[in-house]
């Protein structure tokens, strides 16, 4: 019995992380909660290729991103991602909470960050907060909020 209970818990575990990337318990989550937290995933890779066309699409017209060192529009945050000013160049996502109210969205992301920011790669675990507005069929991201904390942080589920 133990040994069965192990080897499903192992399997679990297993088909979480490659799938997911996430501790999430994704039977738990709805349709759309789910596909929030894929087009974050997206966003998070679209990020690190430094493909604006995509992320341009995504990102509200009045969409804010507040980060370490200051806070700035979408026209400002494509532009630091064209040039490369700041490459998200890969997100390991150990953690995702979504919650779905109405037609806004508010995911929370603890990630680990590998980035490179004028010239000096760097490493830093964040929470991440964003915040979808449906528009249509769509979503369109509205805030992204870089959080510092501690590799021990947890997301409250």
């Amino acid at each position: 019995m133990k040994s069965t209970f192990f080897g499903l818990f192992l399997m679990v575990i297993s088909v979480l992380s490659s799938h997911a990337q996430t501790n999430t318990d994704s039977s738990r989550l709805t349709r759309a909660e789910m596909a929030l937290i894929n087009l974050s995933r997206e966003k998070w890779q679209w990020m690190a290729d430094k493909n604006v066309d995509k992320l341009a699409t995504l990102f509200h017209d009045k969409s804010k991103f507040v980060h370490m060192s200051g806070t700035w529009n979408k026209d400002e945050e494509i532009d630091i991602i064209k040039t490369g000013s700041i490459w998200y160049k890969k997100a390991d996502v150990h953690d995702v909470v979504v919650e779905v109210i109405d037609k806004t969205a508010i995911l929370w992301n603890r990630i680990t960050l590998l980035a490179v920011v004028r010239g000096s790669e760097v490493s830093t675990q964040f929470t991440v907060t964003e915040v979808y507005k449906k528009q249509g069929k769509s979503w369109k991201l509205l805030g992204l909020t870089f959080s510092s904390v501690r590799d021990t942080h947890k997301i409250q589920h």
